[in-house]
Order: structure tokens, then C-alpha cells, then sequence
């Protein structure tokens, strides 16, 4: 797949308006967001259809019933596709084309704590960032956790540290 090269156009998209997640079980992600984020859906069991918009997918035919969820800064869509269904992705954070959604916290190891207390299941130890370990320096210190969705979607705390930071 070809791209244009940079030197030749400039789009500028400067915000993001929402993720979209796709799982297997709304109401069975539903119920995780809501314990992560201590929020209501402000939309819940909704639907969307139609040859159109299957035809903007790619897909021959759409049906899938969604959620979302709204951060301070951007929306999360939970996506069950009902028609047609698909495959569960093999998703890590080294497989091409995984992505993960990162949440922003004061303070990784407190909130670690109080998720696995409430019974969340990390794929290993916070982590902090040493010197020689990251760049650009000013990032040492930096706090990470990753853990996994229901369906296996890459998330992230972090308590970012210099260019890491969003400089919000």
C-alpha cells in the first residue's frame, strides 16, 4: 500500500474524538469499563445497520449494538458486531496493527494496587523507567502497568514524567 509522502501533503487532524473497541460480549464489557472508569455508559445498547454503512466498513452487510463511554478527553465506543461476527484478533503489544489505549494517572502503584484488589489482572509489575532506559531522559521516571480488556484489547496506566507528558 502506497502512501503519500509527507513533503507532499499535510492533512493536520489535531484531536481525537473517540476510540472504538470491538468485543465479543457488550454487556460483559460494559460491566468491565464501568468498574475501570466508575461511570455510566452515556450510551448504552444502541444499534446501527444498513448497506451503507457496511459498504464504509468494507463489509458486505452491518449489525452491531454499542456503548460509550465519555473521559474527560475522549470517548470510548464499545462495538459488539452482530452481523457479521468476527474472529478474535490475536492481539500483543508486538503484533503489527495492536493498539492500546493508555489511561493517565497521578500515581501507577496506588492505582495498580486498588485494581488488583478489586480483582483486575495485570500482565505484570508496574514498571518505572530508568536512566538509559528511555528518551528522551527527561521521561525517567515515568510509571507503567498494562493489563487486558475482556476480550484481550491492550490498556495502559501511566504516570507520565518530561517527554512523556502531554504538557497539559
Amino acid at each position: 500500500m502506497a502512501f503519500p509522502h509527507p513533503s507532499t501533503v499535510s492533512i493536520g487532524l489535531k484531536a481525537a474524538a473517540h476510540v472504538g473497541i470491538a468485543v465479543s460480549d457488550l454487556d460483559r464489557s460494559v460491566a468491565f469499563y464501568q468498574a475501570l472508569l466508575g461511570a455510566e455508559p452515556v450510551v448504552r445498547d444502541e444499534s446501527m445497520h444498513g448497506a451503507g454503512f457496511a459498504q464504509s466498513q468494507g463489509l458486505p452487510t452491518t449489525k452491531l449494538r454499542y456503548a460509550t463511554f465519555n473521559l474527560d478527553n475522549l470517548g470510548i465506543d464499545l462495538i459488539q458486531f452482530q452481523e457479521p461476527v468476527g474472529d478474535v484478533a490475536e492481539v500483543a503489544a508486538n503484533r503489527p496493527g495492536s493498539m492500546h489505549l493508555c489511561f493517565q494517572v497521578d500515581d501507577v502503584r496506588s492505582v495498580f494496587d486498588r485494581m488488583r484488589e478489586a480483582g483486575f489482572e495485570f500482565l505484570g509489575q508496574p514498571y518505572t523507567f530508568a536512566a538509559g532506559e528511555v528518551d528522551p531522559p527527561d521521561a525517567v521516571g515515568t510509571e507503567v502497568a498494562y493489563f487486558n480488556d475482556p476480550d484481550g484489547a491492550n490498556l495502559e496506566l501511566i504516570a507520565p514524567r518530561g517527554g512523556f507528558s502531554r504538557g497539559e
